[in-house]
């Protein structure tokens, strides 16, 4: 993983209402300089920024990525993040058991159910990364990308 004199946070939010509460800490902790925050929605400020990569001329730089987005494009995201993450790096995702409900047959599905199902099914069948799901609070899922 980088230094810390070397980590740059970006962080995507839809609005600044998150960022603009935890700013105050960020200036205290005195890395105000070191984050990136882009306004906007998820996939297409990943788009921007792996085409700003790309640009660069760098791919898969990135050591680590959390996702808590639109449970509907997970999937989407994860293909996206994949392309940013280096070998070796993390990838996680939050509230992929959505209460457990992922488990219960696809009749009783609550919301967003049945796409945390079909990513959580992708991940586990992705030769590229390995995976760790934790079932705390709605689930989390750790991938490290392993090629």
């Amino acid at each position: 993983m980088a230094s810390m004199a070397a980590f740059t946070l970006v962080a995507i939010d839809p609005d600044t209402e998150s960022y603009e509460v935890g700013r105050p800490f960020i200036e205290k902790a005195g890395v105000a300089h070191k984050v990136d925050f882009r306004e906007g929605k998820g996939l297409e400020k990943l788009d921007d920024l792996l085409a700003e990569e790309a640009t660069a001329g760098r791919e898969a730089a990135f050591d680590f990525a959390f996702v808590d987005a639109d449970k509907p494009n997970y999937v989407k995201y994860h293909e996206q993040m994949f392309k940013l993450i280096r070998v070796g790096g993390t990838i996680i995702y939050d509230n992929t058991l959505w209460a457990g409900t992922v488990a219960l047959p696809a009749n009783l599905d609550r919301r967003f159910s049945a796409a945390l199902r079909d990513l959580n099914t992708r991940l586990a069948a992705d030769p590229r990364i390995e995976i760790c799901q934790l079932a705390i609070a709605d689930g989390v899922t750790i991938c490290r990308r392993v090629v």
